[in-house]
């Protein structure tokens, strides 16, 4: 026998109804995911962003005072450099438990969350690796004189580059994705980029070339001849970056660096004077003698300028001039900084002249000089005469006409 309907009966089947879709709803509504799991995840991830910073201040204070009792300061730059990454491990276990409460761990949810705590914990590794090439660059510091503080901030850059490069290949294959048809795929795509960047590659190779041959470092005074003079700021890949002494910047290829003759004159030991000073063609053979003697004297004795045989000092009659007769005063001095030899310079200039003049001569300068011989020829200009208002030159001189009796402009003289 069957139950009669009562509406008692309907309205039991409507309520059981209801809630058999507000339990669909709620073990699905969140993006097909039970909606209480989905909360409490959420939660946990709260809770996890917010104990990341007191975690890190813990774990950091905790592993900093470890590394200020060593006497080394690599590990405390170390520790400076993956402080990052080390707050990222509250996030990964956050993550975790979100993953386990919400089962994404299971096959059913095709393992995704796993696949996620894994990419979360490939990135701290790479990060800190990533972040530590930097101190631990300063283990090179014994090879600076052998490869250059520039070269070694090459290869710290290079492993940066390197760290990214493997890190992400390592995040492709956590997910799955093959890693060798891409690199392949890479390599035949070098290979079209090659051909078209071989401007590239060239600089790149140069700048090595001027790294490991040491021809400038930051912070040199270098002369290119045809290209540029100026300090070095920053040797980069492709170009160098110097700065001219009007304070603008010049980026040049590294190889107008490679290929061109560079003067490097913040390594010169010393710095030359070179003058050639001219004195009067009246100058006493003694005079001579006496500037040639007390201008090498003073070179000779001043605390700023090189001695022989450490360096060669002259000052000599050099040669007769078409209007001086020439001396050659070739000396160096220690310093080698602009400024400096400028005021050198000058002291020297103004003992120089004290000395000319104390010796009772001067200075040349130059000059001609026009000699008038008795023995030439002197011109007469043609004599003019005026007939009708017109200037007519005469064939005979001034004499011929006198000796006629006739007056220069034609008429005859009068008794």
């Amino acid at each position: 026998m069957t139950t009669p309907a009562t509406p008692e009966n309907g309205l039991e089947e409507t309520v059981q109804s209801l809630w058999a879709i507000t339990v669909e709803v709620w073990e699905t509504s969140f993006l097909g995911f039970n909606v209480g799991d989905a909360l409490l995840a959420v939660v946990v991830l709260l809770i996890a962003f917010g104990f990341r910073g007191l975690f890190g201040k813990i774990i950091v204070g905790f592993l900093r005072r470890q590394t200020d009792k060593t006497k080394t300061v690599l590990d405390d730059k170390v520790l400076t450099a993956v402080a990052g990454p080390i707050k990222l491990i509250p996030i990964i276990v956050g993550v975790y438990f979100a993953v386990r409460i919400m089962g994404l761990d299971e096959p059913a949810g095709q393992g995704m969350g796993i696949q996620i705590v894994r990419s979360l914990i490939v990135i701290a590794i790479f990060w800190a690796l990533h972040n530590a090439v930097t101190p631990v660059a300063h283990l090179l510091e014994p090879l600076k004189r052998a490869l250059t503080p520039v070269l070694i901030d090459w290869l710290a850059k290079t492993l940066r580059i390197l760290f990214i490069i493997v890190g992400a290949a390592a995040l492709l294959q956590v997910w799955g994705i093959p890693v060798a048809p891409i690199v392949a795929g890479l390599g035949l795509f070098g290979v079209a980029v090659g051909l078209g960047a071989q401007d590239l590659f060239k600089n790149l190779i140069a700048g090595l070339l001027v790294l490991t041959e040491k021809r400038f470092l930051p912070g040199e005074w270098i002369l290119v001849d045809g290209v540029v003079e100026g300090t070095v700021e920053k040797i980069n890949f492709r170009s160098t970056l110097i700065r001219r002494f009007d304070r603008s910047p010049v980026y040049v290829p590294n190889s107008a660096l490679a290929d061109n003759p560079v003067t490097n004159f913040t390594r010169m030991t010393h710095r030359r004077i070179r003058w050639m000073i001219g004195v009067e063609y009246k100058t006493t053979t003694s005079q001579l003698q006496y500037i040639r003697d007390k201008v090498l004297e003073f070179v000779l004795n001043h605390p700023g300028f090189a001695k022989p045989p450490e360096v060669a000092t002259f000052m000599r009659v050099d040669s007769f001039g078409p209007s001086s007769i020439d001396y050659l005063l070739y000396c160096f001095t220690y310093t080698t900084n602009w400024g400096e030899w400028l005021e050198l310079k000058e002291e020297l200039a103004f003992e120089v002249k004290k000395i000319v003049e104390e010796a009772g001569t001067g200075f040349a300068f130059p000059s001609t000089s026009v000699y008038m011989d008795d023995g030439v020829e002197v011109f007469e200009p043609p004599v003019v005469r005026r007939h009708s208002g017109k200037a007519i030159e005469a064939e005979q001189s001034v004499p011929e006409i006198a000796a006629r009796g006739e007056n220069s402009d034609g008429s005859e003289q009068s008794d």
